[in-house]
């Protein structure tokens, strides 16, 4: 094996990579935040919605969970200017991991939704709470507790999923390694690098997100 390795090249443009690493994050919290509204609306329409609309969000979320997530971004930065609307790549890209996030996430919440008793849900309305208190304080906040790890590990997932929005030429971690591979051919040591950093953010973010948990969800489950 006469390979030579080269991290120099890789070590003098880290500040790059780490800046892509950055950019990373931001796309990706951006499209959780924003899916996460979407997968809360749409999961309240599939559970106690109008009909029509039920199975409206039913297609959507069938149509993006069994379709691959590459030919969706495709469709958005390669298909939507056909109809005339033009997006930048950072913007299509962050679109289309809000639309994949939110169906993901709505199936996730309506899980959530329905692991809570109805019986719950009647004492609520024998008390005199209004819907909106109801799915707040006896819906919404024990259906989170049930469903946090799956939504934290769908994020984990969704900045993983992330670095193919590299193929529109969007900025985050991979397309920017893409381009320090590029410029120094050093192929093995730009990826492996990119890789250290993919797993070194998905543990930190796995062990923040078990903190999270233990403070924000360290009450007793009601009986």
């Amino acid at each position: 094996m006469g390979y030579t390795f080269r991290f120099e090249p890789v070590f003098e443009r880290f500040d790059q990579l780490l800046e892509g690493a950055w950019l990373t994050i931001q796309l990706s919290g951006s499209a959780m935040l924003v899916g996460l509204l979407v997968s809360i609306l749409f999961a309240l329409l599939k559970t106690s919605g109008p009909r029509p609309l039920a199975w409206l969000v039913n297609a959507y979320v069938e149509l993006i969970r069994n379709t691959p997530f590459l030919v969706q971004i495709f469709f958005i930065f390669f298909g939507l200017p056909a109809l005339g609307m033009r997006l930048t790549p950072n913007s299509a890209a962050l679109l289309a991991l809000i639309i994949n996030f939110g169906a993901y996430g709505t199936e996730i919440i309506r899980a959530g939704i329905e692991s809570i008793a109805k019986g719950q849900i009647e004492a609520g309305f024998a008390l005199g709470l209004k819907r909106l208190q109801i799915f707040r304080y006896i819906i919404l906040k024990p259906a989170m507790r049930a469903i946090y790890p799956a939504l934290t590990s769908q994020f984990i997932y969704l900045m993983l999923t992330s670095s193919v929005v590299s193929a529109i030429s969007a900025d985050d971690l991979t397309a920017i390694g893409n381009n320090i591979q590029s410029a120094t051919f050093a192929a093995f040591e730009v990826y492996l690098v990119i890789t250290l950093i993919y797993l070194f953010l998905s543990i930190g973010f796995s062990s923040l997100f078990k903190l999270v948990e233990r403070v924000a969800f360290n009450y007793p489950l009601s009986r």
